[in-house]
């Protein structure tokens, strides 16, 4: 696809990135919104130099708690988004590789929803269904998550260990102690950061590498670098930033995390959290793709990655199975310490908290008070963590409708093909190495594999 594909591309996610108050340009997590990253080089389209973009970008556009409608409407009368979002469609059915055709059509989808959930923001437009929200950024329906397998072992872990519990307040006593017992100090969170990330990354070249073609080898997994930030909305924001270069002009394939000061999280937590952003999660998956542009095999739309699509909710399944295949295992059971698999399972409970926030929240209109109960009761979250939750990102009017419940589908999903297929074919495949893939064609793209 050419230049002309390129600045629609660019128009149709940076024009919705910036009605919702985003700026792909921020280095930090709190400036950035839907647009995670501008890594291509190509020149910035209208829709984010136009005149009027900064001064919405600015005011926090339409999810701000006054949205600026002059500001706005100046925008929108300057920047034709759903002419983009159009044009986008139009492209892909045009394509002739059906997996890059498929995703742009799925990317296409979720613009859409977002566009519509603006319309709804500002007044002028019906309330959007939660069900299609849900259905554009998972490609499947909403559903309740069901915590109490996890629970149960982690119960029966806790109490091995010497955390034992009797009913689910004590088990919430358990799980307090356990973490207040494991804490990791945030004071020493750099230099813990950067040897957890070295580590991961050797555990990765061991057992992830070997499965991928040899070009990708050479690829930095983990050029990170670990930030405190106080007082965020967010536990943590991994930014991939991709810009720098190389004398020769090569990328440094750089990124920094951003983690809440006030996160209460234990040790093997961390190290769940590591596997997930760094290596072989986030970071890797983005330097990876970083890497497949610059050499042609994916398109233009892999160097502007979005939250809230399909394509997110295959990351974030990445992300949440990276520690298993760090460690070259199948199961959580199989991980090599008792903690790690607690520290594991805490942190998928976290993420099956984050959909049944939005379930209860957009699906079934409970009180906030309820859901952070709920939360904290039946997935083992910590206060902090269930009132972020339920509130902040709960009843965030796109997130909560299309980003929570992307973590526990994308888990799912890529878990279920882990048991399906065998390393060498499934993670080309999750990768990109067959073409940027989302939630629903990634089994497309591992059948391919030969």
């Amino acid at each position: 696809m050419s230049a002309q594909f390129n600045e629609l591309a660019g128009n149709a996610i940076l024009g919705i990135d910036t009605l919702w108050g985003g700026d792909v340009m921020c280095a930090s997590g709190t400036g950035r919104f839907i647009a995670d990253s501008w890594f291509s080089g190509e020149p910035l389209p209208a829709a984010y130099q136009h005149p009027t973009a900064a001064r919405v970008r600015a005011s926090g556009g339409v999810s701000a708690k006054t949205p600026d409608r002059a500001a706005i409407e100046a925008y929108l009368a300057a920047v034709d988004i759903p002419g983009a979002i159009r044009g986008l469609r139009e492209a892909a059915g045009a394509g002739r590789q059906p997996l890059r055709a498929a995703y742009l059509q799925g990317l296409a989808e979720c613009f859409e929803a977002m566009w519509d959930l603006a319309m709804e923001m500002l007044g002028k437009g019906e309330a959007v269904p939660y069900e299609r929200c849900v259905r554009a950024s998972t490609g499947r329906a909403p559903e309740p998550s069901d915590p109490a397998g996890k629970r149960e072992r982690a119960a029966d872990l806790l109490g091995r260990a010497g955390y034992p519990s009797g009913d689910r307040d004590g088990l919430l006593a358990a799980v307090d102690a356990w973490r207040a017992a494991h804490r990791v100090p945030m004071a020493s969170i750099r230099s813990l950061g950067a040897a957890v990330i070295a580590y991961f990354d050797r555990l990765a070249e061991a057992n992830v590498v070997p499965y991928l073609p040899p070009e990708l080898r050479p690829v930095p997994r983990a050029n990170i670098e670990f930030l405190p930030i106080t007082d965020a909305w967010f536990s943590g924001s991994m930014n991939y930033l991709g810009r720098a270069r190389t004398p020769s002009g090569a990328p440094e394939y750089e990124a920094t995390y951003e983690i809440n000061a006030s996160l209460q999280i234990s040790f093997p937590e961390f190290l769940q959290l590591v596997s997930h952003e760094v290596a072989p999660g986030h970071v890797t998956t983005f330097a990876y793709l970083q890497n497949l542009y610059v050499r042609g095999v994916v398109g233009f739309e892999a160097t502007v990655l979005t939250m809230n699509t399909r394509g997110a909710a295959l990351s974030e399944g990445i992300a949440n199975n990276a520690i298993l295949m760090a460690y070259g295992v199948r199961e959580v059971e199989d991980l090599p310490d008792p903690d790690l698999q607690i520290g594991v399972l805490l942190a998928l409970l976290q993420d099956d908290a984050k959909n049944q926030s939005s379930y209860l929240t957009w699906g079934e209109g409970v009180p906030q008070s309820e859901v952070a109960a709920a939360l904290r009761r039946d997935f083992l979250v910590s206060p902090e963590r269930a009132d972020k939750l339920s509130g902040a990102w709960g009843r965030h009017p796109l997130l909560g409708r299309m980003y929570l419940p992307a973590y526990r589908a994308g888990t799912e999903r890529v878990a279920a093909l882990r048991r399906q297929y065998p390393p060498e074919r499934l993670f080309p495949a999750l990768y990109g190495c067959a073409g940027l893939v989302d939630v629903t064609t990634v089994e497309a793209a591992a059948e391919a594999q030969v």
